[in-house]
């Protein structure tokens, strides 16, 4: 074997290096050189190897997260604990992966701070009694940020909302008497 056979052999593997496969709910962002130039998927690409360019796979399905129990101060001073559900997907993998530095770390802390702070502005009874009309604005005030990031908010929903036990007494009482 001469050396054009094995320089022939040597630039075909160096090619093939090249080859991605991104599935149906996976894009590739392509980098060039440190810039963005395409978003590829699904199906078989090619990128220029040797660490010309460079791809990032995001997957573009809904994800569900369920969020940690959160501790929070209605505005009328009462302290609950909620647990609540958000499902969203990539929209524009390309911003997703420009735009913010992990998008579903910063999705879901978003989503918990939204939470909190959507709790503080209503009164106890309007959590227990509006959950819909509230899981609509936390919806909307979520989506109205991820946007930017090419991100979708599909639902949020409060699952459960628990009271401290010296007022689930107090309203049991009260709720005896009458």
């Amino acid at each position: 074997m001469g050396i054009p056979e094995i320089v022939a052999i040597v630039l075909v593997i160096v090619l093939l290096t090249g080859l991605r496969i991104a599935q149906e709910y996976e894009r590739g962002v392509v980098f060039r050189l440190g810039r963005y130039v395409a978003l590829r998927g699904p199906g078989l690409y090619w990128i220029i190897p040797l660490g010309l360019e460079r791809a990032v796979t995001i997957d573009i399905r809904t994800r569900t997260v369920s969020a940690e129990q959160q501790e929070t101060i209605t505005r009328d001073s009462v302290t609950v604990k909620l647990n609540a559900v958000l499902w969203y997907r990539i929209t524009d993998a390309a911003k997703s992966v420009i735009r913010v530095a992990d998008a579903p770390a910063a999705v879901y802390q978003l989503a918990l701070t939204s939470l909190r702070n959507s709790i503080g502005q209503h009164d106890l009874d309007e959590v227990l009694q509006e959950r819909d009309k509230i899981n609509s604005l936390l919806r909307a005030n979520i989506a109205e940020s991820t946007g930017a990031w090419g991100v979708e908010v599909e639902r949020f929903e409060m699952k459960d909302v628990e009271l401290p036990v010296a007022m689930q007494e107090v309203m049991a009482m009260q709720a005896g008497d009458s």
